[in-house]
């Protein structure tokens, strides 16, 4: 039928490729509903372009996404280098850098079509983060279809908001047909064309199948229309047809063809003329997803298995099948040693890929289905999937599974692999902010792992020892485990050991002050080098950490942009959180109070996220709150200092009351800054960086209390407590630490233009608490016509709330509920209520109804008509 109101999208379409072919690549987001006609749009553009070169891979929607589907559809087409590092499955950055090469062609235009992205694999997502970052100057145009209303929270959500962000990107919604449409296409039957609108919403492919099939005497449900269609062929095609939905969305001829036992190229033509199937350059494929569904819930329970069965052993015959797709086609077949088997290796293959998400899923499959009494096989598989849940930042479960499996190995009297899972339950513990039992976990490994011959396991164990006994202020046992670390893992040839031990290296020099920043690169250089994902995530984190500890805080920006991006194309949220955290407390100190608090509330608003990922968002947007004057900052602060505690770290737990000391000396508490200071330094001292030490140094001394004064506190609190708060709130100013500087002038300085200065400085921050300690101090020292600050009404308007609260409140405005803004945003319900929350206080209402009309008042947002 007819493509009606869509040559405006064409046109556009037309623009982009023509932008594309001056080397300004274009990466086009179709989006719309089940039916609203993106493949329609799509093979219509492709019908009209001419000159181009164009490559088509499609997303399953199998039980688990087989890693880089659509990347292996598309080399089987381009060849080459494509094909054949796909055909011995090579590393996944080796496979981006080929999908790269195949785009950026000098020749001709080249199209990429990659379809029902809703169902992508984490790698196929990750794909399309790192290319369209670099789409920007290629001859080259990817259309990515997906239907906007089966969106997640994470991760396919959080990639579009990504891709919006970056210049190649382009959004293409499509919407139904207008009643007008409707009409156009009923044309001259006899038929209501204005129930026909309403019953179909204008979708295209339900209209288009109910006037197919005569509407309204045949009922336009699509299991109907497809029962109409195959009961007048003949039963081979309707087996057929039956054996095409079960393979999928893509269906090869010749497997077909094996599968039914008759001739590809009558199958081809048989199944074609059903109408439900359509044909493109190398495959067969349904019209539309939900035929092949519709034709699929037909089948009837012992065919729909005959059929997987028939399926799986064709594609296990080749040889060269995808193993995510073996193993959907062996649990539809009900078959348990093959599932056993392939869904293993697909969980291998997954993890390989950096798919996390996917291997854990296939992990989780082997497990239902494994033998309950191979109990070596029961421990591997928990074994394998607590790898995955440590990677995806799930720590609780990892811990089951690792417990799981160490009665197992426990029961087998195989110690080797109970030492080893003993140590990976210690960073398990750590995640999970469980200090004491993490370190019993990591002495017990080193216990049993010191009575064997010794190995990798024991060179880790070590390690493993070494930053828990740093973490409880043992330091010279944990110099001694590294070192031990670091000699056998040099002596075993096992980089992964020496990476780690350098890492560690530079991170306890960095906590006694020193640069350990070199160790910490080269222990990222070997990680590298070897490929060890894990490894290098941790040590880019570890880089910023550092960095940031020595306040050298452009280089920890630089660190988190390089870190991030890493991590971002290898599925590693764990640390990637740990990263974000560290970031937002970088701005912070940086005065970047906004971009601090965006980020804070996003990560403590991700479901899941770890115990010790939560640690940094805490305190940061606990002290942005208290130093602002709103509410909840304490409770933020609290649970932060909860989460230290159980780190059993001074180091953690002396940041969080460094912040309670200067927000209690604001609030006028000031015995009870002094008391938090004492105790937090006397807890400290010797345990923790100079950093935190000063921090906590420094706000003794401003409250009149002795202070132990540490060897080799840094340069800005040193000379504070030494009298020359002038050079301190300068040393601050070289750091960017501007907020600080204010701080010192104003507990220090006399001076009447200094202290005005600082002032001005923190209303510009909007650290209202703060600020109203300045004035106090201010009025004791006598000085008169002290500004009052901004006013409510300025304080509600855009400065006083976040970029992210600000899009939040215009949206609000427009009365449109949560879902809806989590939908437009690409961000969750739970982090929009958080941020509605949050805009509900700065701007003083308490209802959304009164939070619209204030926006409108303060010119934020356009004013709503709400119901009184």
């Amino acid at each position: 039928m007819e493509l009606l109101e869509r040559s405006s999208f064409l046109d556009t379409l037309a623009d982009y490729a023509a932008e594309a072919r001056q080397g300004s690549g274009r990466l086009v987001l179709v989006s719309g509903e089940s039916g609203i006609g993106k493949t329609a749009l799509v093979e219509a553009f492709r019908a009209q372009l001419h000159g181009a070169r164009w490559l088509w891979g499609a997303c399953d929607g199998l039980l688990t996404p087989r890693p880089l589907g659509p990347l292996l559809d598309i080399a089987a087409q381009a060849g080459g280098q494509l094909s054949r590092l796909c055909g011995r499955a090579a590393a996944r950055d080796q496979l981006f850098g080929a999908f790269l090469a195949e785009l950026d062609s000098p020749a001709a235009l080249t199209v990429v079509v990659i379809e029902d992205v809703h169902w992508a694999d984490e790698a196929t997502i990750d794909l399309l983060r790192f290319t369209g970052r670099r789409l920007g100057r290629m001859k080259a145009v990817i259309l990515v279809t997906y239907r906007d209303d089966e969106l997640g929270d994470d991760p396919l959500r959080l990639l579009l908001g990504d891709l919006a962000t970056q210049g190649a990107t382009r959004r293409m919604g499509l919407p139904p047909l207008s009643d007008d449409a409707v009409r156009t296409l009923a044309g001259q039957r006899d038929m209501d064309a204005a129930e026909l609108y309403r019953v179909t919403g204008g979708n295209p492919f339900l209209v288009c199948e109910a006037i197919e099939a005569g509407w309204p005497a045949t009922p336009p449900a699509v299991r109907d229309v497809v029962g109409a269609r195959l009961a007048r062929s003949s039963a081979p095609v309707r087996e057929a047809v039956q054996a095409a939905a079960v393979i999928g969305s893509g269906i090869d001829p010749e497997l077909l063809a094996s599968v039914t036992g008759g001739s590809a190229a009558a199958m081809l033509d048989d199944c074609l003329r059903t109408g439900l199937l359509a044909a493109d350059a190398s495959c067969l494929r349904f019209r539309h997803e939900l035929l092949r569904v519709a034709v699929a819930e037909v089948i009837g329970p012992h065919r729909r298995s005959e059929l997987h069965a028939r399926v799986l052993a064709v594609l296990q015959d080749t040889g060269t099948a995808d193993p995510a797709v073996l193993a959907h086609h062996a649990h539809g077949a009900g078959d348990v040693a093959a599932i056993r088997r392939h869904a293993v290796a697909a969980a291998r293959r997954s993890s390989a890929l950096d798919g996390h998400r996917e291997a854990a899923a296939h992990y989780q499959r082997a497990l239902r289905y494994a033998d309950a009494a191979d109990r070596p096989g029961l421990a591997g598989l928990h074994e394998g999937l607590a790898a995955e849940y440590a990677l995806l930042d799930r720590p609780e479960d990892g811990e089951a599974a690792l417990r799981t499996a160490l009665r197992h190995r426990r029961e087998l009297r195989d110690q080797v692999r109970v030492g080893e899972d003993l140590s990976m339950l210690c960073g398990v513990l750590r995640q999970q902010c469980r200090g004491e039992e993490s370190s019993r976990a990591a002495e017990e490994s080193l216990q049993v792992l010191q009575s064997l011959p010794p190995g990798p396991e024991l060179a880790v164990a070590h390690a493993r020892a070494a930053s828990s006994r740093w973490e409880m202020g043992r330091h010279a046992e944990a110099f001694d485990a590294l070192a031990r670390a670091l000699e056998l893992g040099t002596r075993l040839g096992r980089n992964d050991v020496v990476s780690l031990a350098l890492t560690l290296t530079g991170i306890f020099l960095v906590d006694r002050g020193e640069d350990g920043i070199g160790s910490i690169e080269q222990g990222l250089r070997l990680a590298l080098a070897a490929q060890m994902q894990q490894q290098a995530g941790d040590a880019h984190a570890s880089l910023q950490d550092c960095c940031a500890g020595l306040q050298r805080l452009e280089a920890a920006q630089r660190h988190y942009r390089a870190g991030v991006t890493f991590c971002e194309r290898r599925e590693l949220p764990a640390a990637m959180r740990r990263m974000q955290g560290a970031h937002a407390e970088t701005l912070l100190l940086l005065g970047r109070w906004p971009e601090a608090a965006d980020i804070c509330t996003e990560l403590l608003a991700t479901p899941g996220v770890s115990s010790s990922n939560q640690l940094c968002p805490l305190r940061v947007l606990g002290t942005i709150r208290g130093r602002r004057g709103e509410p909840g900052g304490a409770e933020l602060l609290d649970r932060a200092a909860a989460l230290a505690a159980g780190i059993v770290s001074p180091k953690w737990l002396a940041q969080v009351r460094a912040v309670r000391a200067e927000l209690l000396w604001a609030s006028g508490r000031l015995e009870l800054a002094r008391q938090e200071a004492r105790a937090a330094c006397e807890q400290a001292l010797g345990r923790a960086d100079p950093w935190t030490l000063g921090s906590l140094a420094v706000w003794l001394w401003r409250l009149g209390a002795e202070v132990p004064l540490p060897a080799g506190l840094p340069e800005p609190y040193a000379l504070e407590i030494t009298g020359d708060w002038q050079g301190a709130a300068a040393a601050w100013e070289r750091l960017g630490r501007t907020y600080d500087a204010a701080l010192t002038r104003i507990v220090s300085s006399h001076d009447d233009a200094g202290l005005r200065e600082s002032l001005a400085v923190l209303d510009d921050l909007g650290a209202r608490a703060t600020a109203a300690a300045a004035r106090r101090r201010m009025k004791e020292l006598g000085i008169t016509s002290i500004p009052r600050g901004p006013h409510a009404a300025t304080r509600a308007a855009p400065a006083g709330l976040t970029a992210r609260e600000q899009e939040v409140l215009t949206l609000l405005s427009q009365g449109l509920p949560d879902r809806e803004i989590s939908r437009r945003l690409f961000i969750s319900q739970r982090t929009v209520h958080h941020h509605v929350s949050s805009v509900l206080t700065k701007i003083g209402v308490s209802s959304r109804t009164a939070a619209a009309r204030e926006a409108a008042r303060l010119g934020i947002a356009p004013g709503y008509a709400w119901a009184p």
